[in-house]
């Protein structure tokens, strides 16, 4: 497939072409997320181009316009990301863009920490309103640190055994599940009549999706008293992995918890709170 593609002397970004690199995403194990994201850019920037030929000047325009169109620095290199990865798959690298260079973030916007109280309070309004999978999906994504998208890997065999096996980009890894969560996800499937398999499972038996379980997360603000923008299914994973290095320092086996394959990308996740930066630095006493 990239052997025919590349010898294409057109660069008109066509459905087939977009379709091509959707398979070709698939091939390389990204995750449904990651697909559906890089999708979304790229049909996206297909848009804006409005049937002309790709070119580097148009890439650049496009690049231009994003940020003049409010988006964050990192949210523009992710999009980028996206294009790269599709002109990469196309053969047309003289289009490839630079990224925004991007000075590491020392710490996050309070807005948008969740807190363990917060956390707790979400599970509870959850399960006072009868959404048992919903409370349950969030203790799993909270105590564990998995990905949304790799929650098809608790399973009742999983549960049974303690640990949970998780492949993502050909890397596998082995994750242990505290005893307290096992016994619930148990006790949940054969509520269920989930003898095996996955046991978080829409009700005709299909694999929950992102976006239903953000839809679901943020239903729950109003009754749980907690800002919309803090609640969104990643926000749980960060809070396992703040809570996970205060208790054990260790960022090397954290880095390996969460599939992280650079402790860079972890050292993200460990930013503190503005706020929390701020007492920091009023606990130094230099201003006489």
């Amino acid at each position: 497939m990239r052997t025919e593609v590349t010898k294409m002397t057109d660069y008109t970004l066509t459905i087939p072409r977009i379709a091509a690199y959707e398979r070709h995403l698939l091939n390389e194990e990204r995750s449904r997320g990651t697909i559906e994201k890089y999708l979304r850019d790229v049909n996206a920037f297909s848009a804006w181009l409005g049937g002309r030929q790709v070119t580097k000047e148009l890439a650049s325009e496009w690049k231009a316009h994003l940020l003049s169109s409010g988006y964050a620095p990192v949210s523009v290199n992710a999009m980028l990301s996206a294009l790269n990865g599709l002109f990469r798959f196309l053969g047309w690298d003289e289009c490839r863009l630079k990224f925004l260079k991007i000075q590491r973030r020392l710490f996050r916007d309070g807005r948008r920490e969740l807190t363990k109280n917060e956390y707790e309070r979400l599970v509870s309004t959850a399960s006072a309103l009868g959404k048992e999978r919903l409370a349950l999906l969030m203790e799993a994504v909270c105590a564990t640190g998995i990905r949304i998208s790799e929650l098809n890997r608790l399973t009742v065999e999983a549960a049974m055994r303690g640990r949970a096996e998780i492949s993502l980009k050909g890397k596998i890894r082995e994750i242990l599940l505290p005893g307290k969560l096992c016994r619930k996800l148990l006790k949940y499937a054969k509520k269920e009549k989930i003898a095996s398999g996955a046991i978080f499972r829409t009700r005709s038996g299909r694999e929950i999706s992102r976006r239903q379980v953000w839809t679901e997360m943020k239903a729950l603000c109003g009754a749980a008293n907690v800002e919309l923008s803090k609640v969104f299914p990643h926000n749980l994973r960060h809070l396992f992995a703040t809570a996970f290095y205060r208790a054990c320092k260790d960022i090397a086996r954290l880095a390996d918890i969460l599939g992280h394959s650079s402790i860079e990308t972890t050292r993200i996740y460990l930013a503190v709170p503005g706020s929390e930066c701020m007492r920091q630095l009023d606990r130094l006493g230099l201003i006489l």
